[in-house]
């Protein structure tokens, strides 16, 4: 159950209820936890523009892959909430079916090349406490990609440094469509259930 109830769009201050529109073309709807930052207006929108600086098509790092990166630290941070978000985000901006079925054992697929490989075993170390980036993790990185394109994969994981505590914290219900992505695509192959992020 949500600690804090989401505000619906109508309860949303004229120029935050605009910006936060920005959420229904990459998940389809405006995630709850950004409703439940709509508590506090400034928090939403700053999250907002950092979400969209973050996740945004600068042609280094792809909007496919981004999500794919923050799916990895999520299932790294086990939270339920963003893993079902990020497997419908990454769908939703082209992940093929092989790569969205392997993401999760992504290091013995052949569906993602040597530099995503090291760009997702970082994510999934800097998303472990205590952190486990090692020399050898940032080494394997640094030999694939370039630094803009390691602050960018770096982005992704700390927005989902903050959007896994906030969610599993507050415990934000899932929305139908992520909730129906997660039980269809996850729930067979890592075990994957709603959990504390049921709507009641």
């Amino acid at each position: 159950m949500a600690l804090v109830d989401p505000l619906s769009e109508e309860q949303m201050e004229p120029e935050l209820r605009a910006a936060v529109q920005f959420f229904k073309g990459p998940l389809g709807v405006i995630p709850n936890s950004v409703r439940t930052m709509a508590h506090r207006p400034d928090i939403a929108r700053a999250f907002t523009d950092l979400n969209i600086a973050v996740m945004a098509d600068t042609g280094t790092v792809t909007p496919e892959f981004k999500r794919l990166i923050g799916y990895v630290s999520s299932f790294a941070s086990r939270c339920l909430y963003c893993q079902a978000h990020m497997i419908l985000a990454s769908e939703r901006f082209g992940a093929s079916q092989a790569r969205l079925n392997d993401v999760f054992d992504f290091e013995a697929s052949a569906h993602f090349t040597e530099a995503e490989k090291a760009a997702l075993a970082f994510a999934r170390a800097a998303t472990e406490v205590p952190n486990a980036v090692t020399p050898e993790i940032g080494a394997r990185l640094r030999d694939h990609w370039p630094p803009e394109a390691i602050v960018e994969i770096m982005g992704v994981v700390a927005l989902f440094g903050y959007l896994n505590r906030w969610n599993d914290s507050m415990g934000s219900a899932l929305e139908d469509l992520p909730r129906s992505k997660g039980e269809e695509r996850l729930a067979g192959t890592t075990g994957w259930h709603v959990g504390k992020h049921g709507a009641g």
